[in-house]
């Protein structure tokens, strides 16, 4: 199993898994709860392909864990890797938000109407 800290590509805001690891951090979550969670504090709905897909690799990556059935849905929770792969995330694209923020701050504003070079 890969490590919960490895990562094939930098992540993005709207990356699935990590839409669903912020979801599951305040608390465990059946599907469809992620989904209205995530649509609610995201803006953007997943498709149920895409939210059972980024889960079930989540659980093969032992990032969250399904609970005991509750009726007819099944809740997730984080797992102690998922935490810390999520804190890692959230912090990796802090720095690229502090970084870009200050580079904005040196920088002159363009002129009017000018498009990127």
């Amino acid at each position: 199993m890969a490590k919960a800290t490895e990562r094939k590509r930098p992540a993005r805001p709207n990356d699935p898994s990590l839409l669903i690891l912020t979801s599951l951090a305040s608390g465990p979550k059946h599907g469809y709860a992620l989904f209205q969670d995530i649509e609610a504090f995201a803006g953007q709905p997943l498709g149920p392909g895409t939210l059972y897909g980024a889960i079930s690799r989540l659980e093969e990556r032992g990032l969250i864990e399904a609970l005991a059935p509750a009726g007819r849905t099944r809740p997730y929770r984080l797992t102690a890797a998922g935490r810390e792969a999520l804190e890692t995330t959230l912090a990796e694209l802090r720095q690229l938000v502090d970084e870009g923020t200050a580079r904005l701050q040196r920088r002159p504003q363009p002129a009017t109407g000018a498009g990127l070079a």
